[in-house]
């Protein structure tokens, strides 16, 4: 019965802040606004297919959440370090080593890379590979991961 993920919420600190940031930094396309409420809501990808609420709250009241957005592979491997500069974010990796570049989790596999809302709640841009999972592999970089297959 269930197909996927179609909306996901979190809490933040200052709405129009927050609009700011997953309108114009990260292009996502705000589908509601409810002033009464402070809460609005972006379209993920396509309209309709995924959604994203977010709702003004007290910052005692926010707990720090994580989400991801699915991406193409070229994008997270050769275009989202240098898009999230661009836009003043740090990017950082699962292992936060200090490096940069995008890691494989080579359980699903998949490549990610990591990054913070204004908020602080923990953003990831993930691309699924192709190839057979390797669990035994753990996390590591890309260049390993092809290395190993």
């Amino acid at each position: 019965m269930i197909k996927g993920l179609f909306e996901t919420h979190i809490y933040v600190e200052n709405l129009e802040r927050s609009i700011e940031f997953y309108s114009n930094v990260l292009g996502l396309t705000q589908c509601h606004y409810e002033e009464e409420r402070r809460i609005a809501f972006f379209w993920i990808g396509k309209p309709r297919e995924a959604m994203l609420g977010i709702w003004e709250k007290p910052k005692a009241e926010i707990d720090i959440r994580h989400f991801a957005f699915r991406c193409e592979v070229d994008d997270v491997l050769n275009k989202s370090v240098q898009f999230l500069e661009s836009k003043g974010l740090q990017p950082y990796n699962f292992l936060k080593s200090g490096n940069h570049e995008p890691m494989v989790f080579a359980w699903m596999p998949a490549l990610a890379i990591y990054f913070n809302d204004p908020d602080g709640h923990a953003l990831e841009f993930i691309a699924i590979l192709e190839g057979e999972s390797k669990p035994e592999l753990g996390v590591i970089s890309y260049s390993e991961w092809m290395s190993a297959n």
